[in-house]
This record gives C-alpha cells, structure tokens and sequence, in this order.
C-alpha cells in the first residue's frame, strides 16, 4: 500500500556512507512537510567505546540540523516492541539500522549471544511489527555480503544472519532501494519522487 508519494515500508541498503541514512532522511523530511505529520527515528546503536560515542554523538547533531521535527528513541533491543509502540497512520517511522539491532543480539557488548531459538523468535516478531505497521515504516540498513567471505566462523554466521534478515523483511516491505554512491537503485517498487 501507498500513501501519497510514500511506500508503507521501505527498506533501504547500502554500504557504509552510500547515503542509506540521508535517502531515509529525505523520505521523512517530505513526510512531516504535510501538516499534522511527524517522524520518528528509532536508533539502534549502542556507544560501545569512544569512537562510536562520537560517532552516535556527531550523527544526532547533524540530524537534528536537517530535520529538526525528528524525534529520537533508541532501541537496541526490543525493536519489534518499539515500532508497534511508535507506528500510527500521521507518523513514519525511521530505523537506523537493522545492522546494528542484529549485531546486539549476535555479538553483545555484555553478555551471551542470543540463542538460535530466541533469536527466530525476535526476527519473527520483528517481521510481524512491520506487516501490521499503521503508518509508513522505514528501515536502514548495511548491504555487506557482496564481498569476500569473512574468515571466522562468528562473521561468516553474522553476514548470512543479516542476509536473511534483509530477505525476510524485503518481503514485506512495498519498496526496497540500494544505495551506491549517493544515489538510488530502486530494487522493488519502482523509482521514487
């Protein structure tokens, strides 16, 4: 389903600073043009040392300049949850990005890994958030397995993991584009206004 000029969901890939954040950006900035319209960013990184503080910190400045009627939540975790708790017919939803979520629950910072069972349980509860979602529902996300395969076990399940996180959630998305260089490569659903 369309609304106006906006898919319902989106998903979004590309490699790091191909423009996969800014294309997601722009689609919220035309979103909350219309009045009555608002955007939400659902944030998923975790500041695990100095440079991501930074980085994260750099990000939220640079963002607040370009849309300063985004509002932020960070949810590392509990995606799925946040996204019911958040999706409404007037408000798009922005998750930046589904790397990172995954990344927590493969490979936390603190604690053990999530097990194979609880981690399907998550995807599927994560698929399921974005098939009932009421408003438009963007996700951002790294494109990484067009490389060499990575040389130890715990990347290589990584890289696969992601692989079918983006294939499950394409598929109920209504478009989803590849970012190269800044510009846009529509996948499915046709080029966007």
């Amino acid at each position: 389903m369309v609304m106006g000029a906006y898919a319902m969901r989106e998903l979004i890939l590309g490699g790091q600073k191909s423009g996969k954040s800014r294309c997601a950006e722009s689609r919220a900035l035309r979103w909350m043009a219309t009045a009555g319209q608002e955007a939400v960013l659902i944030a998923t990184a975790l500041p695990g040392d100095e440079e991501m503080r930074a980085r994260i910190a750099r990000h939220q400045v640079d963002r607040a300049l370009r849309l300063p009627r985004l509002s932020t939540m960070e949810a590392p975790n509990a995606l799925a949850e946040a996204i019911r708790n958040q999706s409404s017919p007037k408000r798009l939803v922005m998750v930046d990005c589904l790397t990172l979520w995954l990344t927590q629950l493969i490979m936390p910072l603190d604690g053990e890994p999530m097990t194979e069972p609880r981690l399907r349980e998550e995807v599927d509860a994560l698929v399921a958030a974005t098939a009932d979602a009421q408003g438009p529902l963007i996700f951002v996300s790294n494109e990484i397995g067009l490389g060499v395969a990575p040389l130890t076990s715990e990347a290589r399940r990584f890289v696969d993991r992601l692989g079918l996180l983006h294939q499950e959630i394409a598929a109920v998305c209504d478009h989803v584009t590849l970012m190269v260089a800044g510009c846009e490569l529509p996948v499915r659903g046709g080029p966007r206004a």
